[in-house]
């Protein structure tokens, strides 16, 4: 039991560590680190949403540093075509004048990838996103590449321009594990962002965990216990975003269109684990779904139209049921 306790407390410990050196790079901006690093330890994708110059893609690179891992960035416009993204297979001269075909990968082929404005795109080159996503592979020429482990993708999207985009297809929104939302920093934060970008010196993130480390905790989050009664909390959560649940709050029945799938709650509970380690423990709490809820299902609950006319924000719908749900706070 000792030896299991002092495992724990290093998992969380590494967690916490990473979390610190991040914070050497990146000023404020806690909550969103904390949740991205759930993301990435859970093993999941994460969609960052928020204005341009909000340090989204450092902080991806920073996470990328600090865990020791490959990162790639794509910057998504109209004209990338799939193949920039997956890689193709080129030709090759032979000394004796033969030739061959070789693969040549991609950017997609790091273990943290940087989708930066990924709605930028056409929907068949983010369709290309779809099989590395969900499959952690990539087919190209009628050949499966497997691609490394770990694999991230970190996709940013700007909120405030429409003009010249392409909203995300539900199919892809639902294999982001969560959406992050990047706020605007406060006026001290703003300060020290000023005075660290315009010195001399830039402070950088240590290497702290590894590969092997990451996939160690991404392992022991399965084992995390879950009990019935924390499970039970959970589907019950899930089944309340949808409109025709007779106990869903009033808001959700008059401003949804459509409630989360599954994957849902699945979500719910992949984070909710790593959560849990973060804090010490080896067993879900309600408070640890509870935690996770918006970030894991904001992206996955469609308003009517009454909804988006009054700007209604799913992360509002979520809170109300959160609110409705007994020891929902716990």
């Amino acid at each position: 039991m000792l030896e299991a306790n002092a495992q724990v407390e290093s998992w969380k410990n590494t967690i916490s560590g990473v979390r610190e050196q991040i914070g050497k790079v990146i000023v404020g901006q806690e909550e969103i680190v904390e949740q991205l690093l759930w993301c990435v330890f859970a093993g999941g994708h994460a969609l960052l949403e928020g204005i341009p110059g909000l340090g989204k893609t450092m902080l991806v690179r920073t996470i990328a540093d600090t865990l020791d891992l490959s990162f790639s960035r794509i910057q998504f416009t109209p004209d990338l075509m799939p193949s920039d993204i997956t890689g193709t297979n080129v030709i090759r001269f032979g000394p004796q004048g033969s030739t061959d075909t070789v693969f040549q990968p991609g950017p997609v082929f790091s273990s943290i990838v940087l989708a930066d404005e990924i709605n930028r795109a056409t929907p068949k080159t983010q369709s290309a996103m779809l099989e590395a996503m969900q499959e952690q592979t990539v087919t190209v020429g009628g050949e499966t590449h497997r691609l490394p482990q770990p694999f991230f993708v970190l996709a940013t999207q700007n909120p405030l321009e429409n003009e010249g985009t392409y909203p995300l297809p539900e199919a892809q929104l639902d294999r982001f594990l969560l959406k992050i939302h990047v706020s605007y920093p406060s006026p001290d934060e703003l300060k020290e962002i000023v005075r660290r970008t315009t010195s001399s010196s830039q402070p950088t993130a240590d290497k702290l965990a590894s590969a092997s480390e990451l996939l160690e905790i991404r392992q022991a989050a399965k084992e995390v216990l879950l009990a019935d009664d924390v499970l039970d909390y959970g589907v019950r959560l899930l089944m309340m975003t949808h409109p025709e649940e007779v106990s869903a709050p009033d808001s959700v029945r008059k401003y949804l269109r459509f409630g989360s799938g599954p994957r849902g709650i699945q979500s719910i509970v992949s984070v909710a684990k790593v959560r849990a380690i973060s804090k010490g423990r080896m067993h879900v709490s309600t408070g640890d779904i509870a935690a996770v809820a918006v970030p894991a299902l904001r992206h996955r609950l469609f308003l009517n139209f009454e909804g988006q006319a009054l700007g209604i924000s799913t992360d509002s719908l979520i809170e109300d049921i959160l609110s409705a749900l007994e020891g929902g706070r716990r």
